[in-house]
């Protein structure tokens, strides 16, 4: 059976008959576990320190060289055709006539000025940050090795975990750089018990992914919606 790509998806688990269930464990009063449970600590293992990978960002790079050499090819162009007394094309006379007569409040040059803000904060923005946000940053054991790990390979990894839990009939994994929030829907057994289960097995999973930074777990577990 092919494995769903997308770890949003939701994966259906057949109703497993392991064990027969005790008396009241069958009621369905509970919609959602409610009640208070201390968590699996993933954190108490520390991690190497690792950084996250830088993303070259090829297209800003490309795009940025590419206005700055056109700009600055034609701005070159008119300056060595004045110097041979040639005029000066018209977009330069009509630009230098526009900054000359309009004034510092005017609509247009505040637009431009703007415009001109926004990108120049954008474009720091691009090189201070590392991007790829994708990708989550492994232990470094041994020096001189980086690893990183795909999220949505991540999530896949916990939402087989997740299935495999008694009482699971379907799971949704979201993995963030900081948590993992998972929604699951148990058909039987009690909906605190799941829960418990669930972030036993999730927590060891999180530990045995190796991330230098374990994101926190987040699990809710709710009844199947009535049909009708």
């Amino acid at each position: 059976m092919s494995e769903p790509q997308d770890p949003e998806n939701s994966t259906q688990r057949l109703p497993t008959t392991e064990s027969a269930a005790p008396a009241g464990v069958l009621a369905m009063d509970q919609s959602a576990s409610g009640s208070a449970y201390d968590p699996v600590s993933v954190l108490d293992r520390p991690g190497g320190h690792a950084r996250r990978f830088r993303s070259e960002r090829r297209i800003p790079a490309a795009l940025v060289g590419l206005v700055v050499l056109g700009g600055a090819g034609l701005l070159l162009y008119d300056v060595a055709a004045v110097r041979t007394d040639h005029p000066a094309m018209r977009w330069r006379r009509s630009l230098a006539d526009e900054l000359a007569s309009r004034h510092l409040d005017d609509v247009w040059v505040l637009a431009g000025s703007a415009a001109a803000a926004a990108i120049g904060l954008w474009l720091l923005w691009l090189a201070v940050t590392p991007g790829l946000r994708g990708l989550l940053p492994m232990r470094r054991d041994h020096a001189g090795i980086r690893a990183a790990l795909d999220r949505t390979a991540a999530a896949l990894v916990l939402r087989d975990r997740a299935v495999e839990v008694s009482g699971v009939q379907s799971v949704r994994v979201r993995m963030g750089r900081g948590k993992v929030a998972v929604r699951a829907v148990s058909h039987f057994r009690e909906l605190d018990d799941v829960r418990a289960d669930l972030d036993t097995a999730l927590g060891t999973g999180i530990k045995e992914l190796g991330l230098a930074r374990p994101p926190r777990l987040s699990v809710h577990v709710r009844r199947p919606a009535k049909k009708g």
